[in-house]
């Protein structure tokens, strides 16, 4: 079994030398297909990762224009080889030493997509206010559209047998590809789990980039994935045993 890490970067470069071998110094326990994506970074972050490249295995891919985090994660599932697919941001929000208990329910045989949450109580980190509530209200909706009950549904951390992904007929360009993730997981017949992670969130100065306007396109996102398009149209060639 082989997984695929898809790492978007965009306008890191203040990050990307500690990050990459922080990302690298993780135990994993099948082999690890390493793909960063560069979404046209104005700084010098496809410099930095061409110059780690020289010390570890990862592939670069170059989008030629600033499309968005959606865009890159979608090019990344697109040349990704992997039997299990997983996102991972390109910060330190997220421990990947978190991955391998991701890994565990789907290399079991017992789950084809896992979600890390930020929300389970037993994930024992403190929330900015406003962000908490933002997640906690798009995730209630996502919950109620979806027929999906989750505690997190914007999380980074999604890992999905490659098959169904790669079926996928995504869309979104910037952070509504979380929203697309899952309504269009409601539309088949698939099994969710969804395990606690750790989290350390980072404030704009330390360079978040998701805002205000993005919560305002999840909602249309929520709307418009849900509602508006049919199973028909979100899968292509998905195997049937995922069908309703």
């Amino acid at each position: 079994m082989k997984l695929s890490l898809i790492v978007p970067v965009y306008n890191e470069a203040q990050h990307l030398k500690e990050v990459v071998p922080f990302l690298f110094s993780t135990s994993l326990p099948v082999e690890a297909e390493w793909i960063f994506i560069d979404d046209k970074s104005s700084d010098q972050s496809l410099s930095i990762l061409e110059e780690l490249q020289k010390q570890y295995p990862m592939k670069i891919l170059k989008q030629m224009t600033n499309q968005g985090k959606g865009a890159a994660v979608i090019r990344g599932i697109k040349e990704a080889t992997g039997d299990i697919i997983l996102i991972q941001d390109a910060d330190f929000e997220y421990h990947p030493r978190d991955i391998p208990s991701l890994l565990e329910p789907i290399m079991k045989g017992e789950a084809d997509v896992v979600y890390g949450s930020r929300f389970k109580k037993n994930a024992p980190q403190v929330h900015r206010t406003y962000h908490y509530f933002v997640n906690r209200f798009l995730t209630l909706l996502s919950n109620f559209f979806s027929g999906i009950y989750l505690t997190d549904m914007e999380t980074c951390y999604k890992v999905f047998r490659a098959e169904i992904v790669k079926s996928m007929q995504l869309k979104s360009l910037r952070f509504g590809i979380e929203v697309e993730f899952t309504a269009y997981l409601g539309k088949i017949r698939t099994r969710i789990y969804e395990l606690p992670i750790s989290y350390f969130p980072r404030t704009r100065l330390q360079g978040k980039k998701i805002g205000w306007k993005d919560g305002v396109a999840a909602l249309k996102h929520l709307i418009y994935f849900n509602f508006f398009v049919s199973g028909e149209d979100a899968f292509k060639n998905l195997p049937t045993r995922y069908l309703k």
